[in-house]
């Protein structure tokens, strides 16, 4: 019986560089850094995320992802069903199938919207009376309503829209966007996410991880309240003089004792450096008091059931000013109260997310504009799925990921617009229905990143944000 060794035991070959550092207690790799000095060869080091340029005229320079934890109901916001108020109370027809879903069987009544919806704008687009604030900006959103995943439950539906996969390991949006473009500001982070207070998604971390990316390129978390990022001061007595000889000398060590393909000690090392420009740049960009009072009570920053989301949305607005890439804002997350997931009392729930989040993000979309930054940002609205039309509990609505709407705003989008649809009930996107492939296709697009040139070498394959590719949805900007 012939014996091997597994390719787990194979240790990977030693550059000459690793035998300088390893051997002597790395007195060769000392005299190596010292010649390469001398001649003026020494390595430098690299910023991973300096600007990059796209592959073709970019419609918008930065996204901010309005992400609505626990899936909105499309037809109570931005896709009015009659047909619902017709048939409330019966089953599903049965020409629709059977449509169990995460908590019930399909065999529920149908539950029509207890919300009015009115038309707005120039083009007549409907939108219940749960956004009143947001229907005034219609004319500048291209609603597309028959979005659908793969998956009733919450994580792997969010991993899908996060990263394009229902798995988790994958690169996020967000890191597959910076490490594209890298950034425009060298003393914030490129990508920032935002969470909800309360809690983080089902999902997680993974859903602003860089998968097996580059560690560098993972979203940077922010908290909520007056101090979004913590010891941003240097210590007493460190001056600026001393933190940078401190800074340099870690530098040297690490790069001393570092292999290449080391990316999560690369990330840890960008990290330093990036930590110490933002203590000279990041507390003023964090600083909401700089706004006028009048900005700030159109975020609704003077009350208490939007001050939360409507600081974020400001932040939001203050970082992709100076030119953050990236930023990912979250409503919901934590305990289920906390959620867009509406399993009963559709009502209350609906009522108070709505709340918490129409104020705001009309006033983010026309700060933005009046600003002139809505041509260059990418505004998107969405969740992981919608809700059924049926019932659930008699109050509620189950998961529905088989039909819903997203919406884009600024870069180039067509405002004023609906495309898609899902049949005359809600349940399913048809004709033109669109995966999540075609959603970050379409980001991609409008970036000027053409899907199938942002690539990475993994595991002998070369892996893409879209995976084998999806249609950009060019009627959202033609």
């Amino acid at each position: 019986m012939s014996s091997f060794t597994s390719p787990e035991h194979i240790r990977p070959a030693l550059t000459r560089r690793d035998i300088l550092v390893r051997a002597g207690h790395g007195f060769g790799a000392l005299a190596l850094g010292h010649l390469l000095a001398r001649d003026g060869a020494a390595k430098m080091r690299v910023n991973p995320l300096a600007p990059k340029p796209s592959h073709f005229p970019a419609k918008a320079k930065s996204v901010i992802f309005l992400y609505m934890v626990g899936g909105p109901s499309h037809i109570d916001t931005f896709d009015p069903k009659p047909a619902l108020k017709k048939f409330e109370g019966q089953p599903l027809p049965a020409s629709f199938g059977k449509v169990p879903s995460q908590f019930t069987n399909g065999d529920t009544p149908l539950l029509a919207s207890p919300w009015r919806f009115r038309q707005y704008g120039e083009a007549g687009i409907p939108v219940s009376t749960l956004y009143p604030r947001l229907a005034e900006c219609v004319d500048d959103i291209c609603f597309v309503r028959s979005f659908y995943t793969e998956s009733v439950v919450h994580a792997p539906a969010m991993y899908q829209v996060h990263t394009g996969r229902i798995l988790m390991g994958y690169p996020s949006m967000g890191s597959w966007i910076t490490y594209g473009l890298g950034s425009e500001s060298e003393n914030l982070p490129a990508y920032v996410v935002m969470p909800q207070p309360e809690g983080t998604p089902e999902g997680g971390a993974p859903c602003w991880g860089a998968g097996f990316l580059p560690a560098v390129y993972q979203g940077t978390l922010l908290r909520s309240g007056p101090s979004p990022i913590l010891d941003l001061k240097p210590p007493a007595g460190m001056t600026p003089a001393r933190q940078r000889a401190a800074l340099d000398l870690l530098q040297k060590m690490n790069e001393l004792d570092t292999l290449d393909g080391d990316t999560e000690m690369a990330a840890r090392i960008s990290s330093y450096e990036l930590a110490f420009r933002m203590q000279s740049r990041a507390p003023e960009a964090v600083d909401l008091s700089k706004e006028s009072e009048a900005t700030r009570r159109m975020y609704g920053l003077d009350q208490k059931h939007t001050a939360d989301f409507g600081a974020r949305c400001l932040l939001a607005r203050r970082l992709v000013e100076r030119g953050v890439r990236f930023v990912h804002l979250y409503s919901g997350g934590g305990p289920i109260i906390m959620q867009w997931d509406a399993h009963k009392d559709l009502v209350a729930n609906h009522e108070k997310m709505c709340g918490h989040t129409d104020q705001p993000i009309a006033a983010l979309l026309k700060d933005l504009k009046q600003r002139g930054l809505l041509e260059s940002t990418l505004v998107v609205w969405g969740s992981e799925f919608g809700r059924l039309p049926m019932s659930q509990g008699g109050n509620g609505r189950d998961h529905n990921p088989h039909g819903f709407t997203m919406w884009f705003a600024g870069g180039d989008v067509k405002g004023g617009r609906t495309v898609g649809e899902t049949d005359e009930l809600g349940l399913r996107g048809v004709g033109d229905r669109y995966h999540m492939r075609d959603f970050h296709a379409t980001i991609l697009h409008l970036l000027g990143l053409e899907q199938n040139q942002l690539w990475y070498l993994h595991n002998g394959r070369n892996e893409k944000l879209t995976d084998f590719g999806g249609k950009v949805i060019e009627k959202v900007f033609t």
